[in-house]
């Protein structure tokens, strides 16, 4: 059984996989970083400095100032923090597209190199001879 367990833990394909997982959350603190560190604050002068966190409803309960009041005061629907993480989902959803187009675009370049074009095959040789000893006959 622990060979059996050695012989699959060791496949390449699960190796790869772990390597990709490791390599996709490095990858993820990445673009998170690009995203909170870069984009939001242009976003934030886009949009006047707009805190979107804190935007919400109150649907029950005093009117409160802050959302942490308003939630403890009653049901209350914190639209904000949703229009944040679906600015973030949209801003690292662009990214990712524009580096895999940009990875697809190197890609095919190296592909598009021709190949040489292949030699005759031995069947193109034989009728080659055989075409030109016939044009060689005297007719």
């Amino acid at each position: 059984m622990l060979k059996e367990f050695r012989e699959f833990a060791l496949k390449g394909n699960m190796l790869d996989l772990a390597i990709g997982v490791i390599i996709g959350a490095a990858f993820g603190g990445l673009v998170t970083s690009l995203v909170q560190d870069i984009f939001t604050p242009i976003l934030a002068v886009i949009t006047g400095g707009t805190d979107f966190t804190n935007l919400y409803w109150q649907l029950k309960g005093e009117p409160q100032t802050t959302l942490a009041a308003a939630r403890e005061a009653g049901a209350t629907i914190a639209y904000g923090n949703f229009i944040t993480l679906l600015i973030n989902f949209i801003l690292v959803a662009f990214i990712l597209f524009m580096i895999v187009k940009s990875i697809n675009r190197f890609r095919r370049k190296a592909e598009t190199k021709p190949a040489p074009p292949p030699g005759p095959t031995k069947e193109e040789v034989l009728l080659t001879e055989i075409r030109d000893a016939i044009k060689q006959r005297p007719v």
